[in-house]
């Protein structure tokens, strides 16, 4: 009987494999980087081959640690950064052009064309997105208008377009050989192209952005048995799970139920509200898809995407050289014990959500000759926990979605100082699992329900446990009259950018 499910978490900066046993425990995890490309500024790719190649040795890698040939694996889940695209020719497995990573912003400019007079919330009504450089669909159409024949190809039969899940499925399962072209719902409502109610691609989506049908994968669940892995050494083994990376987190911090929530700390933080059944719009906030398995019906989220907070750390290390670590940035904020009356809005390449504003930049206001390297420190990390707080208050202007407790992950968490602050800025409970892979194990525990490795979600549940809860401590009057000096900071990162 096999002991293990198998996890790709394909991310941002690498690539790790997880084998999980069946109580969700770590066997064992390898990990790669790959090489991150910025022909211009704002320009952001991969190499979809190296991506491919690291999958490829992650896996190897893992299956070594754990001492564990194919036969020990049940099942393989696939998670991913969402929104990434990549094109290739599907007779012989060759990228047409690099992945354009989500944080790529080349398409400024079409998608202020597509936008034309009805505004960038045209397709919100049906895909749940607005009309951003975030999503995959201009993508695809910038490669289609700037790579010499790729229309003609793709408008042939001959090109296949996927989000980074799609295209490691495709070569797991056989690559040119027959490999499976599909996606899962969650990746597929991250293209601004999917109908959130039918779960198929928007025929009036596809016709603004100039997109042939023909070149998209079948949209499937996120918890079936989509092929076999075919070659390399998991031969055999079913490809069962496919979740994004935000959605699987939710889904690993077991977040089933209308009403929970999570927030995952990396580069970004993004912050996915469970919805239920329903669809719920907001104008600040995006609507997902947060899981379908199986026949069952079909979950959403709320999500709220920052696009930076642990990036700002890594100013503060890299760029300015405050800290030689990360980690060290705990420390430098404890030297002080308030932020000293300094509010820094990271606004590097403008604001998501709750604002979208693409005309923000970054600015460090309330200077005083008073101030040092701590409380930069301190705003630095502040920073995180308001614009979360920011994204709360949009879930709850919507009403109906009330919160009581947020489950956290990702490397800040970490960072008890910062814990016990976002306790403090929301007025709720902050729970850190033990479990600090949520984002794999919720890949992993999708395609385990598939192929009956775990009986179900209370089983999932169980597998679950907290590690450290943070309560509120700051009085209401303290953290609405921080907030509100956060918000005057905002206001003057607006409107930077002519």
């Amino acid at each position: 009987m096999a002991s293990y499910i198998a996890a790709i978490d394909q991310g941002t900066t690498s690539t790790r494999a997880i084998l999980f046993d069946a109580d969700g425990q770590i066997a064992a995890l390898d990990q790669r980087e790959h090489a991150q490309i910025h022909p211009r500024a704002g320009w952001v790719e991969h190499d979809a081959r190296e991506v491919w190649q690291r999958t490829r040795e992650v896996l190897d890698g893992a299956l070594a640690g754990a001492h564990a040939q194919a036969a020990d694996v049940a099942a393989i889940g696939i998670t991913n950064q969402r929104e990434t695209t990549v094109v290739w020719d599907h007779r012989t497995g060759e990228p047409v052009y690099s992945a354009i990573v989500w944080q790529d912003t080349r398409t400024a400019a079409l998608v202020r064309e597509l936008a034309g007079a009805d505004g960038p919330d045209r397709l919100r009504e049906h895909v749940g997105l607005p009309l951003s450089t975030y999503f995959s669909g201009p993508k695809v159409r910038w490669i289609l208008d700037n790579v010499e024949g790729a229309r003609e190809r793709a408008e042939s039969g001959e090109l296949a377009f996927g989000t980074v899940d799609a295209w490691l499925l495709w070569n797991l399962t056989g690559g040119p050989a027959g490999g499976v072209h599909a996606t899962d719902v969650t990746n597929a409502s991250r293209t601004m192209l999917m109908d959130l109610q039918t779960l198929d691609w928007h025929e009036p989506s596809l016709e603004l952005m100039g997109i042939p049908r023909a070149m998209l994968p079948e949209i499937r669940s996120s918890s079936e048995l989509y092929g076999q892995a075919r070659g390399g050494a998991l031969d055999g083994v079913p490809v069962a799970g496919i979740l994004g990376d935000q959605q699987a987190a939710l889904f690993g911090q077991t977040c089933f139920e209308r009403g929970q929530a999570k927030n995952t700390y990396g580069t970004g933080s993004f912050l996915l509200v469970n919805t239920g059944e329903q669809i719920v719009r907001s104008q600040a906030l995006l609507t997902s898809v947060a899981a379908k398995v199986g026949q069952e019906p079909t979950s959403y989220v709320l999500e709220g995407s920052i696009a930076v907070t642990g990036a700002a750390v890594q100013w503060l290390r890299d760029q300015l050289g405050l800290i030689e670590t990360a980690a060290q940035i705990e420390e430098l904020a404890r030297t002080v014990q308030d932020n000293g009356g300094v509010y820094f809005v990271p606004a590097f390449s403008g604001l998501f959500a709750p604002h979208w504003r693409e005309d923000a930049r970054g600015v460090i206001v309330g200077l005083t000759a008073y101030a040092r390297a701590g409380h930069l420190a301190r705003a630095t990390l502040e920073a995180t926990a308001w614009q979360t707080r920011e994204v709360l208050d949009a879930v709850n202007a919507v009403g109906g979605v009330a919160l009581d407790e947020l489950r956290v992950d990702g490397g800040m968490t970490a960072n008890e100082l910062l814990m016990q602050f976002q306790a403090d800025a929301l007025g709720l409970a902050v729970i850190r699992p033990r479990m600090t892979e949520t984002t794999a194990l919720g890949a992993a525990f999708a395609a385990g329900l598939a192929v009956g490795f775990w009986s179900g979600r209370d089983e999932l549940r169980e597998r679950w446990a907290q590690d450290r809860r943070w309560e509120p401590r700051m009085d209401e009057d303290a953290r609405e009259l921080g907030y509100a000096q956060w918000r005057k900071a905002v206001e003057r990162s607006l409107g930077w950018v002519e």
